[in-house]
């Protein structure tokens, strides 16, 4: 049975809110058995999110030229790379945003991405060998899916995810290190003082949590790239053009040179995909859902 690409991006939309809220009380709950135990109190999530901020500055501000210049892209050129001018400006139409920047990564590999902090400074880059691979209708499906990421402020919530893992990793950190390096007096009391129930606790969520952690990151990341699928259909009214781009990327073993371990999340489909391993335990770390998962909910569209 199909079901309608507006209930698509209405689901995706509240399941992200959803996982949100449950990631924030997650960090909330941390930091409170952390501080607690070491008798700091709740007072610790704020140190661990003001750290956390700072840290991520940058990446806010300037992460997308830092992610062009990793990346080797060159500016894309009206003439030469005309279906990709061409369709951008329709579909930023569509959604309503301004037109991104369009940049190309001259590689064989197929592959785009999507990055900037807000819809007026978007950044849509793809490879020439998406380019020069795929139809006019493909394009046009990948193109709406990365505008579709800028249109929903993917990257922006990404970062707001960012921090919330960077603050639990670093009150992990603070914790391990306040319990076996801290030393002093008054804390040693204090410790003794919450029991060593709370101590265990501590002792295991600082070792786990930075894993969960993860996991919620990645699970927001898939949850999002389902949006941007269902948004690319609404945008284009044809759910089949990404569907059949998605297979022939999926086809695709060629490994994208210029992809990172850091930008690697960016992309439509996973860069490394002649070194993935298929394992289900694998697959609990993969900044993508399965493309014939998502291949699947377009064409029920």
């Amino acid at each position: 049975m199909k079901t309608s690409i507006r209930s698509q991006i209405e689901s995706n939309i509240w399941k992200t809110y959803l996982i949100m809220a449950a990631f924030s009380v997650f960090v909330v709950v941390v930091s409170y058995i952390f501080g607690y135990a070491l008798g700091y109190g709740s007072s610790w999530i704020w140190i661990g999110l003001a750290i956390a901020f700072f840290s991520n500055f940058v990446s806010y501000y300037w992460g997308d030229k830092i992610v062009l210049s990793m990346s080797g892209a060159r500016p894309a050129d009206r003439t030469r790379d005309f279906d990709f001018f061409t369709v951008a400006e329709n579909i930023s139409i569509a959604a309503g945003i301004p037109m991104p920047k369009l940049y190309v990564i001259d590689d064989t590999a197929m592959n785009a991405f999507a990055t900037g902090r807000d819809p007026k400074h978007g950044v849509v880059c793809a490879t020439t060998g998406l380019l020069s691979r795929l139809d006019r209708s493909e394009i046009e499906g990948v193109v709406a899916h990365e505008i579709a990421h800028i249109k929903n402020y993917d990257i922006r919530l990404m970062l707001i995810v960012s921090i919330l893992v960077g603050t639990v990793a670093f009150l992990a950190d603070m914790f391990s290190h306040s319990l076996w390096w801290g030393g002093g007096s008054r804390r040693s009391e204090q410790r003794e003082s919450n029991g060593s129930l709370l101590l265990i606790i501590g002792i295991i969520l600082a070792i786990i949590s930075p894993i969960i952690a993860m996991l919620i990151q990645l699970a927001i990341s898939r949850r999002r790239e389902y949006l941007a699928d269902a948004s690319a259909a609404y945008l284009t009214r044809n759910p089949e053009g990404l569907a059949r781009a998605l297979e022939k990327l999926s086809k695709d073993r060629e490994v994208l040179e210029a992809a990172t371990n850091a930008t690697a999340h960016l992309y439509i489909t996973n860069p490394f995909k002649g070194k993935e391993f298929h394992a289900w335990f694998a697959n609990l770390f993969n900044t993508h859902p399965p493309i014939e998962d998502r291949i699947k909910r377009l064409r029920q569209m």
